[in-house]
């Protein structure tokens, strides 16, 4: 039978995404490893390879579809031997399953006022130990109707894939082994509005003129992950002031040193290096929330937004706390920049144990960030300027003052491990060589 070609989950938390681009058309054959389509996920555009070889016999989603769910058929690939009335054929059959089986109850007497439930596919079966089945479409809808259990069931097919001969062979020799019926599951309680539904809004400003912006697969992941995040970890804040001349100071005799490298360090390189060592000084802190457990890390893999039109990601600096300052300073600029330009893979900024947001460049003083589940914290950033402070010795002075907020989930992190390492962090930026011992 020919084979669907699923919508891939590029990343571990794609749900759906937008085939940009084909890169075959149908006709053309293929072998496993063959570039087929461009896949658009919520952060990036990725090509899609080939997993087996074939003949392309019908494109079913169009290039630049949107919203196309995982696991939704894309295109289907014929097999040697097979043409494109094989695919029709295939098509055919469940409908024409359906129409034996709604002919069947009523000649059995069944009710005839109830419109017949329309067939749908069966999901992706899993094995007992939750190994993955491999089955084709048609054999997966014939055992869902016959009751059949595909994980009783050998494979004839190419590399044990179950098909229909095999699902009809086991229905015809043991009738009996027909699932049990499955009480239905109660319906979820409605959730609450979470505000003025499209309409109503819509009907709202009805009178006045405005641009519509249709949300992309960024800005509706942001929002929903931000919502999910303020209404579900509990947040708590910590604040310092951290004076800033000595790390200026620093900065400026380095920067002067590297110049024959064309090395040029950044506030923020040495912030992401102060953050990397304070989470190595208080490892307790360095850990994520898992759901029913807390995972403690052990490198330091620290996340730092970056503002890109449309939305931000958050590319991660793994092992910072093992890195100079100049290889931070370029690993960040080079993860920047192809994040602007959506080039980034899923494992460049997915993971981390904690984050920074740095808006002191747009002259912000201070704010409070939202936590990016599973990280355990996040360093909001403001601005740095001249301040009147009471040095040590009891005087006043001007000093380069940088105020920051450090958003904390409380069920990782309690109040007086919090303020350790926002102290580490403090004491590694107000005195900058300590960082380089």
């Amino acid at each position: 039978m020919p084979t669907e070609i699923l919508m891939p989950a590029l990343s571990p938390t794609m749900e759906e995404g937008t085939l940009a681009k084909w890169l075959v058309k149908e006709g053309d054959t293929i072998q496993s490893g063959d570039l087929i389509a461009e896949i658009e996920t919520d952060k990036a555009t990725m090509e899609f390879e080939a997993v087996d070889e074939g003949t392309v016999g019908k494109i079913l989603i169009a290039e630049g579809s949107e919203g196309v769910k995982v696991n939704t058929p894309i295109a289907v690939l014929l097999e040697e031997g097979e043409s494109a009335d094989d695919i029709t054929t295939a098509a055919a059959q469940p409908e024409a399953a359906a129409a034996a089986d709604a002919g069947a109850a009523a000649a059995s007497g069944g009710g005839s006022d109830a419109p017949a439930a329309p067939a749908t596919p069966a999901p992706a079966a899993a094995a007992a130990d939750g190994s993955r089945i491999f089955a084709s479409p048609l054999a997966r809808r014939i055992a869902a109707d016959k009751g059949l259990d595909l994980s009783a069931l050998s494979g004839s097919g190419p590399r044990g894939r179950i098909v229909k001969a095999d699902v009809e062979n086991a229905s015809a020799a043991a009738p009996q082994a027909a699932a049990k019926p499955v009480a239905a599951a109660p319906a979820p309680a409605a959730a609450a509005p979470a505000g003025p539904s499209a309409d109503m809004v819509a009907k709202m400003y009805e009178t006045r003129s405005f641009e519509e912006v249709k949300l992309d697969g960024m800005r509706k992941t942001i929002a929903a992950r931000l919502t999910e995040a303020k209404q579900t970890v509990p947040h708590f804040y910590l604040r310092r002031d951290i004076q800033l001349d000595a790390l200026l100071k620093f900065r400026a005799q380095l920067n002067k040193q590297l110049e024959t490298r064309g090395v040029k360090l950044s506030v923020n390189d040495f912030i992401i290096k102060a953050v990397a060592l304070a989470l190595q000084a208080v490892p307790d802190a360095n850990a994520v929330w898992a759901g029913d457990r807390v995972l403690k890390m052990k490198a330091s893999d620290v996340a730092v937004a970056v503002a890109i039109e449309g939305g931000l990601f958050t590319p991660v600096l793994q092992d910072s706390e093992l890195k100079s300052l100049s290889a931070l300073s370029a690993e960040m600029k080079d993860l920047a920049a192809r994040a602007r330009d959506r080039k980034l893979a899923p494992h460049e900024y997915q993971g981390g144990s904690f984050a920074i947001s740095n808006l002191g460049m747009f002259g912000i003083d201070n704010f409070d960030a939202i936590v990016n589940p599973p990280h355990a914290g996040i360093l909001a950033v403001g601005a740095g300027s001249k301040k009147p402070v009471v040095g040590a010795d009891g005087e006043l002075k001007v000093a380069t003052v940088m105020s920051v907020t450090m958003s904390v989930d409380h069920r990782v992190i309690d109040g007086a491990l919090g303020a350790q390492l926002l102290q580490a962090i403090v004491e590694n930026l107000e005195n900058p060589m300590v960082m380089l011992a």
